[in-house]
């Protein structure tokens, strides 16, 4: 703070007389200055009105020390904590254990905590001082708890906050207490906290909407909404509330409401960065790429060093083929280093991976696809290390290219500058791709991948076709025949150029060392007392396969206690309910794991490792329910055996197809492609996107053999998942057949143009992804 000097009034033998500045001299320049303008005789005068409306704690009945200990917390409430700090010191010093005295030291020491951190420790001393003079007042246990949290010290402010509740509860309290116990990610605490809050006192939105990020936080996104929706009955124009809302619709999957609630929130404040931050992300994953770079502009006027807002305008650039721009911006985020001690932002540690991917895909914008192979082309480490989100620490890298200044951005393209017969395609492409759409909570229906992957479908049908009539492809510069990892590689092409900001990559063409320890697919169903919503339609046909290896397990090592078990399990209705189960055996008391098998077609009664179910924890809220795939070395050698017996007899069946009419036969190829691809999810092959590449394939497979897929994916339903929780080939065959309608391809599809043909190059990919067909295409049923 400034030094001031104070006016000697001549009103009263006041501690505050002694607050001169000894600095400051009469007629010095600039001259002595009162405090904010606050004389003495007005800083009196204040004093005498908290002493008069008692707004000062522990009052004593002297009338005049009472004024005195008011004018601190005068100077207290002016800003003036060093003149406040000196003015109790004095008091204190003629009698040391005057409560009001110690208190307000300690408020002072505890505001200016924030400059000094030394401060907080002078501040909790005083305050500590208070509680042993005065042990039942729950104000100073609050202030207590204010200069701990920020310490990072939050078990012993939630201690204090939980004494002063005790003492007296209040609205502020549970308010204060939620907030801490949220910060925490005692999720479920703070709930009940911000309702006992509300219910003290009703007209809260602050709280209200704190209540509906518990909610959030917990995966519970339909009830996180109606509380959001409180929170602005109680303020219209809560722009935190329409922007929360706008983000629980976005992770719930629901784009409409989800835009409509950030638009709210932005008329409220066009500058409001956090919602156009968040719009501009739901756009890129919308896969409206041209308007996501908008948001990010005006987010990067507003502030110029949102990483955030940064990273996303170079990714949204480098996706739709502006490479200058694109890596212009990725590089502002890569100069953005951390302080020292800083944690690095998610997006500095992704950007040089997403740098160097854009540099290899410039340039390689005009070279054939099929004369190149990312797999093959990237460095091992750099694929091993992006693909586990590692920080970019690699040896002896060197890095791609810079930007030729020969090779020109793709430019925009317009829908009517393809031929009819292409338009058709296009068409064709957007309405195939709208049936891999899962209809299920947490995933955003994104129009750009859809696109690509009806594409992909499309393309893989007339690859097969071509196949079964003998015909060769062109595949990493070599023509020969179709193999298995050809069909899933025209998806991948297409999966990764629709979004190059994850790595689709093949886990099998990693380094040989990485390979060997093993990729793990990890996915987390509860985290402590988070639910993950994508997956809940599958919670109890997991519980089910755990309850029977239970019951497998201690019958086989546990005999005694097996009736006990039994009867236990009967009552096993959620995961949480497994719990006490695992204290029946000293080896599951911390947790267990349960692997899933798959059966082999290749080798009948041989099994391979599925997933592995891991369920760790002591109680609600503190539990871990996830499901991994390892991919190892001989794991992925044991599927791979099955895809290509099955791609092998496929093929066969396929050439006879060609030749034959016979109903049967169209059946079997159904039945070998869904057993085929079953093996293929079971194994995740990939290091993102196996589901919709592996759901393509299917399409284009069956479509090759005369079939269109007309049904939609059931709600709730994912096709990884299905293959992964299903116990056999054949009855993955029988559930998916039941999902897709299948009914005979139309004749018009065989004169529809020649995918790979049309779209040879990297630059006519992307410029077909960012064409606009919305006012062309028939709209989709």
């Amino acid at each position: 703070l400034s030094r001031w000097c104070i006016f000697k009034p001549k009103l009263s033998e006041s501690a505050i007389l002694q607050l001169e500045d000894p600095d400051c001299e009469e007629g010095s320049n600039p001259p002595c200055e009162s405090i904010f303008s606050l004389n003495a005789e007005k800083i009196l005068n204040q004093a005498k009105l908290f002493v008069e409306q008692r707004r000062f704690p522990f009052a004593v009945e002297n009338q005049n020390t009472n004024e005195e200990l008011a004018i601190g917390y005068v100077l207290i409430g002016n800003g003036l904590y060093d003149e406040a700090i000196k003015h109790f010191s004095l008091l204190l010093q003629g009698d040391p254990e005057l409560v009001s005295a110690i208190y307000g030291r300690g408020i002072a020491y505890g505001k200016k905590s924030l400059q000094d951190i030394k401060n907080a420790d002078l501040a909790l001393y005083e305050l500590s001082r208070v509680i042993a003079l005065e042990p039942s007042r729950p104000e100073v246990y609050e202030q207590r708890a204010e200069i701990l949290s920020p310490l990072g010290r939050i078990s012993e402010a939630l201690s204090d906050l939980t004494k002063a509740i005790q003492l007296q509860p209040s609205a502020r309290l549970y308010r204060h207490r939620g907030t801490l116990l949220f910060i925490s990610e005692d999720y479920m605490a703070a709930m009940e906290d911000f309702q006992q809050s509300l219910e003290l006192k009703k007209n809260q939105p602050i709280a209200m909407l704190y209540k509906g990020l518990t909610f959030f936080h917990r995966g519970l996104l339909k009830e996180a909404i109606e509380v959001f929706k409180e929170a602005l009955k109680l303020k219209s124009d809560f722009i935190d509330a329409y922007k929360s809302l706008g983000q629980a619709y976005r992770e719930l999957g629901d784009f409409e409401n989800a835009m409509e609630s950030f638009q709210k929130a932005l008329l409220l404040d066009q500058n409001h960065i956090q919602s156009l931050q968040l719009r501009g992300m739901m756009l890129y994953h919308h896969g409206s790429l041209q308007e996501a770079i908008g948001n990010f502009k005006r987010c990067l006027q507003l502030e110029p060093y949102n990483e955030v807002c940064q990273y996303m305008k170079g990714l949204s650039h480098v996706a739709m083929g502006q490479f200058y721009e694109g890596i212009k911006a990725q590089t502002k985020v890569m100069l953005n280093d951390p302080l020292l001690g800083q944690k690095a932002s998610s997006e500095y540690l992704k950007v040089k991976y997403l740098r160097e991917y854009s540099r290899y895909l410039h340039s390689h914008l005009d070279v054939p696809v099929v004369e190149y192979n990312v797999d093959q082309d990237l460095p091992g480490n750099f694929k091993n290390h992006w693909a586990k989100n590692l920080p970019f620490l690699i040896e002896d890298y060197e890095e791609q290219p810079g930007l030729q200044p020969h090779i020109k951005d793709v430019l925009p393209q317009n829908f009517d500058s393809y031929s009819a017969e292409v338009q058709k395609l296009i068409c064709t492409a957007d309405r195939l791709g709208a049936l891999m759409q899962y209809d299920t909570l947490g995933f955003l229906p994104n129009l750009r991948v859809h696109r690509a992957m009806g594409l992909a479908t499309i393309e893989v049908m007339q690859a097969m076709q071509r196949t079964w009539s003998n015909s060769k492809v062109r595949v990493n510069g070599k023509t020969r025949q179709l193999q298995w990892r050809d069909m899933f590689d025209i998806a991948v092409k297409w999966r990764r150029i629709a979004d190059p900001d994850q790595p689709v990559l093949w886990l099998e063409q990693m380094p040989a060392r990485s390979l060997s320890r093993g990729f793990n697919n990890h996915i987390n169903l509860i985290r402590g007392q988070i639910i993950n919503i994508r997956y809940l339609e599958y919670f109890s046909s997991i519980l089910s396969f755990v309850k029977e290896r239970i019951l497998v397990y201690h019958g086989a090592y546990n005999q005694r206690a097996l009736q006990e078990v039994k009867q236990a399990l009967e009552n096993v209705n959620k995961v949480e309910d497994l719990l006490p189960i695992m204290k029946f055996n000293s080896k599951t008391r911390d947790g267990f794991t349960v692997n899933s098998k798959v059966p082999s077609l290749k080798d009948p009664g041989k099994e391979y490792d599925g997933f592995t179910i891991t369920i760790t924890g002591d109680r609600v809220g503190n539990m871990l329910f996830s499901v991994e795939t390892q991919t190892t070395d001989e794991r992925t050698q044991q599927y791979q055996s099955e895809i290509e017996a099955l791609y092998k007899d496929l093929t066969a069946k396929g050439k006879t197809l060609m030749l034959s009419t016979e109903l049967g036969d169209a059946d079997t190829v159904c039945n070998l492609i869904l057993s085929l691809v079953y093996y293929f999810c079971n194994l995740m092959p990939l290091s993102r996107g196996s589901s919709v590449v592996a759901y393509s394939v299917v399409m284009g497979a069956l479509m090759a053999s005369g079939k269109e897929v007309l049904g939609r994916i059931p709600s709730g339903k994912l096709f990884d998942f299905e293959a992964m929780t299903t116990a056999s080939p054949d009855r993955f065959s029988k559930t998916v057949k039941s999902w897709i309608n299948l009914k005979s391809l139309p004749s018009w599809y065989q004169n529809l143009p020649s995918v790979s043909e049309t779209f040879q190059l990297t630059r006519t990919m992307i410029e077909v992804l960012n064409t606009d067909s919305s006012s062309h295409c028939p709209k989709k049923s």
